[in-house]
């Protein structure tokens, strides 16, 4: 019996130890260029030059495939007003031509700062996003050893306002390095 518990040990001690291999955990950083997109939004604001910040885990499925979560804090919104959410991508890659990714999957993001009123003028009284905002996101990478850069467009899925005849969402282009810790 003690000899099968150490034997149970030795495998999954290996196993782990050989999946390891295949996870990457790092931070990346860029630049957003985000609006809004939908019909009746009044005003027709400008678009938002901002900023995301935060960690990524690269999760090794296959030899082609991998599953890469992120954490990152992103400045979107308007020119005039702000919404910067807490979002987390849940992207499928796939890998090809040893140092080319593509990916796609849902990003869900959460309310952190909200300061639109000024951008929609008198329209609307004290607008505010909704807590929640659920985009899809695809994308292109590249990979050279630690480091890596992505291209990426995040298309909203919910509206951003939870106010009648007032449809809007999310629309983010991204445009990313990183670095691979290990």
């Amino acid at each position: 019996m003690k000899k099968l518990f150490l034997l149970a040990i030795a495998i999954i001690g290996f196993s782990v130890s050989s999946n390891a291999q295949d996870i990457k955990f790092g931070f990346k950083g860029g630049l957003n260029f985000a609006t809004l997109n939908g019909d009746n939004l009044q005003g027709n604001p400008d678009g938002r030059t901002g900023y995301h910040i935060g960690a990524v885990a690269q999760i090794g499925l296959a030899e082609k495939f991998a599953l890469q979560p992120e954490l990152l804090y992103s400045a979107q919104g308007v020119k005039d007003g702000d919404i910067d959410y807490i979002n987390v991508p849940v992207l499928l890659k796939y890998k090809f031509a040893k140092i080319f990714s593509v990916e796609a999957g849902p990003q869900f993001g959460f309310v952190v700062n909200d300061n639109l009123d000024k951008a929609f003028g008198t329209t609307i009284v004290d607008i505010k996003a909704k807590n929640f905002d659920l985009s899809g996101a695809v994308g292109a990478g590249v990979e050279f050893g630690p480091f890596f850069g992505q291209l990426r467009y995040n298309f909203g899925v919910t509206n951003v306002f939870d106010v009648d005849n007032f449809d809007s969402k999310n629309s983010n282009f991204q445009v990313s390095v990183g670095y691979y810790i290990f």
